[in-house]
Parts: structure tokens; sequence; C-alpha cells
């Protein structure tokens, strides 16, 4: 057998603990998915630990055609589901604290009063 068909391609996956999220890590060649698991065991071990390590064949990993990719496409306008975020509040809020007790409203007061006693 020749050496262009000896290694396969696997992608790498790890979960921190065994309540994390799985992460995609790298991608590595061996010959069968077995040394591929010690191979990227031995990654691990010089760099960070894991709770978990799965190996996966990248011929057995399915994407999407385009044609596919088609059909996630939203037929219906929901863009107020999506969330843009709240940062814009503290600034307003903000400002309207300030505009709250700005010098003219303050001297305002001192006016009203005196032309309700005048």
């Amino acid at each position: 057998m020749g050496s262009e068909g000896f290694y396969q391609e696997f992608e790498v996956f790890s979960k921190r603990s065994d309540t994390s999220p799985l992460q995609y890590q790298f991608s590595l060649l061996a010959p069968n998915s077995e040394l591929a698991l010690i191979l990227a065991q031995e990654n691990f071990m010089r760099r960070e630990p894991v709770a978990d390590i799965w190996v996966v064949k990248r011929s057995d990993i399915r994407k999407m055609n385009w044609e596919e990719k088609q059909t996630l496409q939203r037929l219906d306008n929901k863009d107020y589901r999506n969330t843009k975020g709240y940062g814009y509040l503290k600034k307003k809020w903000r400002q309207y604290e300030q505009g709250m007790l700005d010098e003219k409203e303050i001297l305002s007061w001192g006016e009203e009063e005196k032309s309700e006693n005048g």
C-alpha cells in the first residue's frame, strides 16, 4: 500500500469539563482512529487539561451543500426577535439624569417661587 492512502485526516474536539460544550481544536493525520486518539491525547498532555477528547474522521463529517444552506434562510421577516443589545441604555440614562438637573432647570425653580409669591 502506498503512502498516499495510508494516512487519513481526523478532526479533534475536546471538552474542558464534563459539563463544558464540545469545542473544535485541530486536525491531524493518522493511519486509523485508534492512533488518532493517542496522538490527540499526546497533544493535550503538553497543553491544557481536558475531560474528554473526540476524534472524528474528516470523511465521516457531512456538511451542507449550497442548496441545503439556502433552506436555512428565513422566509418571514422576524428581525424583531433578534436582540441588538442594550448597550446604548447606559448612555441614554446618563443623558437623562444630567438633563434632569441642569443649571437652567434648577434656576427656573427659584423663578417659579417668585411668581407664585409675587
